[in-house]
C-alpha cells in the first residue's frame, strides 16, 4: 500500500510539472489569410505550416509552441499569443469577415504588448482599408506597410526581379544576427509606405534590410523593418518571399525566424535562429515550383457583316 501511495504521489507531481512546463511555453499564433495566387507563389497555407515547424524545432531557442489557424483566431488563442504572425494576400484582418471587430481584437492584443509580424503580401493594405490620408492601425503596430495601387495616398510597387540582392541595413540589431547579404529571384515590394511626411519612417522604426531596385534605375528600397511601440510591443514586416521555394534559402528563413522570435520578446541567439528545414513538400503546398497561369484566350474575331 505504501508503495502504491508513493507511486501516485510521484505521478501526481509529474503531472503538475508537465502542466507548469506547458504554461511556460511561449505561444506564437500564425494566421493564414486567403490567397488567389498561382501554385508555387505565396502558398500561404504551406508557408504558415512551415513557420510553425521552424518555430517548434528551433535548435537554439527552446520552449516555443506555435498555433496555425486559417480563419480569425478564437479569443483563447489571441490571449495566449506572445506574437501574432500574418501571411496571406494583404493584411488578413481586413479579408476575413467582420474586419472592424478583427481590428478591435488586435488592438486589445497590441495594448498588452503582443508582437505582430507580417510576411510578404500580408504587409499590404487596399484603399478600402485606409483613410484618404493613409492612416491604418498597422502603420503604428508594424511601422510601415505595402500600399496597394488602390490606395488614395501612396502607391507601392510589386515586381519580380531575377536577382534582387538583400542587404542588412542595421547589422547590430538582434534580427540581423546570423544571416548575410543574399540574392534571389523574388518580388520584394518597393516604395513601401511609412508615414505621411514623405513616407519617412518614425523614430522608433528600424530599417533592417534594403535592396537597390529596380536594376535599370536603382535606389535604396526598404524591404524589411521593425518597430518598438510605446505599448511595449514589437512589430516586424518583411516583403518576401513571393516564391514558396525561397523558404529554402537559409539566410531569408533565419531573417524571418529572427524577426518572429524578437517580436515575441525572446532572445535572438548571437548566431541567429537555427532551424533544419525538411523537404518543402512536407508542408503540403499546391506546388513547390511556380506554375504560371495559362494565358488568357484571345476573344474570337467578330465576323464582318455580309455585304
Amino acid at each position: 500500500m505504501q508503495r502504491i501511495l508513493l507511486s501516485l504521489l510521484f505521478l501526481g507531481s509529474f503531472g503538475i510539472g508537465q502542466q507548469a512546463n506547458a504554461a511556460e511555453l511561449t505561444r506564437i499564433l500564425i494566421v493564414v489569410g486567403p490567397t488567389n495566387h498561382p501554385p508555387g507563389s505565396h502558398e500561404v497555407a504551406a508557408g504558415g505550416r512551415l513557420m510553425q515547424h521552424c518555430a517548434e524545432h528551433m535548435e537554439n531557442v527552446p520552449g516555443v509552441k506555435a498555433d496555425v489557424v486559417y480563419e480569425w483566431p478564437a479569443q483563447a488563442l489571441r490571449d495566449a499569443a506572445a506574437t501574432v504572425v500574418f501571411i496571406g494576400d494583404t493584411f488578413p484582418a481586413g479579408r476575413f469577415p467582420n474586419p472592424q471587430q478583427n481590428l478591435a481584437d488586435l488592438e486589445a492584443m497590441m495594448k498588452r504588448g503582443c508582437g505582430i509580424v507580417c510576411v510578404h503580401y500580408a504587409t499590404g493594405l487596399f484603399g478600402e482599408d485606409v483613410t484618404k490620408e493613409g492612416d491604418h492601425p498597422l502603420l503604428r503596430w508594424m511601422g510601415g506597410y505595402f500600399a496597394n495601387r488602390s490606395c488614395p495616398h501612396h502607391e507601392s510597387f510589386a515586381k519580380i526581379f531575377d536577382a534582387a540582392t538583400i542587404t542588412p541595413a542595421s547589422p547590430q540589431h538582434p534580427i540581423a544576427r546570423g544571416w548575410r547579404e543574399f540574392t534571389l529571384k523574388d518580388e520584394p515590394y518597393t516604395n513601401n509606405y511609412f508615414g505621411k511626411e514623405d513616407s519617412k519612417a518614425a523614430a522608433n522604426v528600424t530599417v533592417l534590410a534594403t535592396s537597390m531596385l529596380p536594376p535599370n534605375a536603382p535606389k535604396s528600397e526598404r524591404v524589411a523593418w521593425c518597430i518598438e511601440r510605446p505599448d511595449g510591443g514589437r512589430g516586424f514586416g518583411i516583403v518576401m518571399p513571393h516564391f514558396y521555394k525561397n523558404w529554402a534559402n537559409e539566410d531569408l528563413r533565419r531573417f524571418i525566424m529572427n524577426g518572429i522570435v524578437w517580436s515575441a520578446k525572446l532572445d535572438v541567439p548571437a548566431e541567429g535562429v537555427k532551424t533544419t528545414l525538411p523537404d518543402l513538400k512536407d508542408f503540403k503546398p499546391v506546388s513547390v515550383e511556380y506554375v504560371p497561369p495559362p494565358p488568357k484566350a484571345k476573344p474570337a474575331a467578330i465576323p464582318a457583316p455580309p455585304k
